[in-house]
């Protein structure tokens, strides 16, 4: 995988990142950027499922003062800023039907209109993408237009879930404690080899960012310079039990909306409140994860 990003980051071909939430899709837009000839010039990124479809247009191609009642002044859209440099578009299978059509114009002649000025602009940008859905499925079912798809899908990269690759874990469990020593102004943290053993064997759901926060929780819970099996099994969390609390709730007589935002309070009350923690016990990304706390009206 990382042989094909080298070969292909000189190049101006759009690329795909998939893989599952948390492989570290974003790594590998910004490793594309920074050894391709754009370095020098803007790394945008923008996170699709955090955009509404009434602000597709303002946040993508900018608008001019008065172009609609909340714009009190000129914005610059992303597509804009990221001229002659890369956009990175996470999350792109969470995009709207209406705005997949709004987004093809633009990557098929790198032209876009800001809204309260019809006159064309002209960009050049590298796009790279990213997604955690099966596109292909979803080109199939038509909640994904087929010519975005191959627009945006010149060459692709897909990401290994950590459990394809346990060999890594130690490395990067070292990696993260070391990182945690750094900006914490913390002691140096060893680990046991039941530890290791103990970490090697998880599930991992959530991935590499699943892996992280369980050994940062880790370091600061303990205290230890050196933690071992019990350390970590104390702070891990089972991806099963929000299902498990849920079993014993009644959702008889409930509407499925009813169902779903009794189960992300639950979610949220088991974890205090910590979004990333919610989102993948859920199964979720955070994105998504807020598009539904707007949705039912959840104010953390």
């Amino acid at each position: 995988m990382l042989n094909t990003v080298a070969r292909i980051a000189r190049t101006n071909a759009s690329v795909l990142i998939t893989g599952e939430s948390g492989t570290g899709k974003e790594l590998i837009a910004e490793a594309i950027h920074i050894n391709s000839q754009r370095v020098k010039q803007p790394f945008v990124k923008v996170n699709l499922g955090g955009i509404s479809q009434s602000l597709f247009e303002s946040e993508m191609f900018g608008h001019k003062k008065g172009a609609f009642t909340d714009a009190s002044a000129d914005r610059i859209g992303r597509f804009e800023l990221a001229n002659k440099g890369t956009i990175f578009l996470d999350e792109i299978g969470d995009l709207d039907p209406s705005c997949q059509v709004k987004l093809l114009r633009v990557l098929q002649d790198q032209t876009f209109e800001v809204l309260g000025d019809s006159r064309p602009r002209k960009v050049d940008v590298r796009v790279v993408s990213a997604t955690n859905a099966d596109l292909r499925k979803m080109v199939f079912e038509h909640t994904f237009r087929e010519d975005l798809f191959c627009r945006i899908n010149l060459i692709t990269v897909k990401l290994p879930a950590l459990r394809e690759r346990r060999e890594d874990i130690p490395l990067l469990a070292r990696h993260f404690a070391d990182r945690q020593a750094e900006v914490n102004g913390l002691p140096h943290t060893e680990f046991s080899a039941d530890a290791l053993n103990f970490l090697s064997r998880l599930p991992y759901s959530g991935n590499i960012r699943e892996l992280k926060n369980l050994v940062e929780r880790t370091i600061l819970v303990s205290g230890k310079q050196t933690l071992d099996a019990t350390d970590f099994e104390s702070q891990y969390q089972r991806h099963d039990e929000p299902a498990k609390a849920a079993e014993g709730t009644s959702f008889a007589g409930m509407t499925l909306d009813e169902i779903e935002r009794q189960t992300i309070l639950q979610a949220l009350e088991q974890h205090k409140g910590n979004l990333s923690q919610v989102a993948m016990a859920l199964g979720i990304s955070r994105a998504a994860l807020y598009r539904r706390l707007e949705k039912f009206n959840i104010i953390i």
